[in-house]
């Protein structure tokens, strides 16, 4: 991510927003900071290369930062810790 970036002249953050809008998924960035803002909307003056987004997408290891709470194994995972 960090070379693309380079490559560019952009931070990760817009690599990943780019990433995002050129597969057509709608990104809302939150933001109170103005330098951050800019950056943000920065994103339409390049555009990743086929290869780039493949290199990009290799990188989802297809786990989930959420959890089914039906599923008696994640249930598990949260229940079955003892604090020490």
């Amino acid at each position: 991510m960090a070379q693309i970036g380079h490559r560019y002249n952009k931070s990760i953050g817009q690599v990943i927003l780019r990433w995002l809008l050129q597969r057509g998924i709608v990104t809302i960035p939150k933001s109170v900071h103005k330098n951050r803002m800019v950056e943000n909307i920065s994103i339409f003056d390049f555009e990743l290369t086929d290869e780039e987004m493949t290199m990009i997408q290799k990188l989802d290891k297809q786990e989930s930062q959420f959890f089914d709470h039906r599923d008696p194994e994640a249930q598990m995972k949260i229940v079955g810790h003892r604090i020490k």
